[in-house]
């Protein structure tokens, strides 16, 4: 569906280009997020940052999830978690997660906070939608900074939980909702996970695209 993240942020903005009049905030969740945020605020000139929420992991296998802790502590838990999972351990993992997040907010986004959320339109990326739980966390941190509007835009995602979202959202974007549909790696040609440093450098080269665009502007102007 997607060559890669590249391209479907691409395809992505020219869905949300209606959003360009309410002046967005995009927030991206990295790490895989990232690629695909920065191409959506690059086409519509928009606020840009990155939204930092962790799957809280089983401890017998990691790659699945009982829920999501997003940086301010907005907490998604499916309701079983507590038949499969003792609550102390429970606390143990989103206390192992809190402790990644205070390091991804340093490593990737320099310790500032994020930017002011209160009555804007908020659009959340990521390059997928599987079980849902960290775009749940990021909407429930959004909620509680009391966005204007909240919208999730994905390039792709289950159709049963892209339901769920949207019952969660005032609106919800996803370009393809396969009838069959396992894992978000299935919808791109070239897909991987994401290191830190590429993360640094995708949010470089847009800090110097766009020194470069006001350095012609200034230009413009003179």
């Amino acid at each position: 569906m997607f060559k890669n993240r590249k391209d479907a942020g691409e395809k992505l903005a020219r869905a949300l280009e209606r959003y360009r009049v309410e002046n967005p905030l995009i927030l991206a969740i990295p790490r895989g997020g990232v690629e695909v945020g920065l191409q959506v605020a690059k086409k519509m000139n928009a606020d840009f940052s990155l939204i930092i929420a962790r799957k809280l992991p089983f401890p017998d296998n990691p790659e699945a999830g009982f829920g999501a802790i997003a940086e301010n502590g907005s907490t998604f838990v499916f309701e079983n978690a507590h038949y499969w999972l003792a609550g102390e351990i429970i606390e143990q993992i989103k206390q192992q997660q809190i402790a990644e997040i205070d390091r991804r907010v340093k490593a990737l986004r320099g310790g500032n906070p994020l930017p002011e959320i209160a009555n804007r339109t908020v659009i959340l990326i990521d390059d997928g939608i599987a079980m849902g739980s960290t775009m749940r966390a990021a909407i429930g941190l959004c909620r509680n900074r009391q966005a204007g509007k909240i919208v999730v835009a994905v390039p792709v995602a289950g159709k049963e939980i892209a339901e769920q979202i949207r019952k969660q959202v005032d609106e919800l974007v996803v370009l393809e909702i396969p009838i069959s549909f396992r894992a978000v790696a299935e919808a791109y040609e070239r897909w991987y996970d994401v290191s830190d440093e590429e993360v640094l450098d995708l949010l470089r080269e847009r800090i110097r695209e766009k020194e470069l665009k006001d350095q012609k502007f200034d230009g413009l102007e003179t």
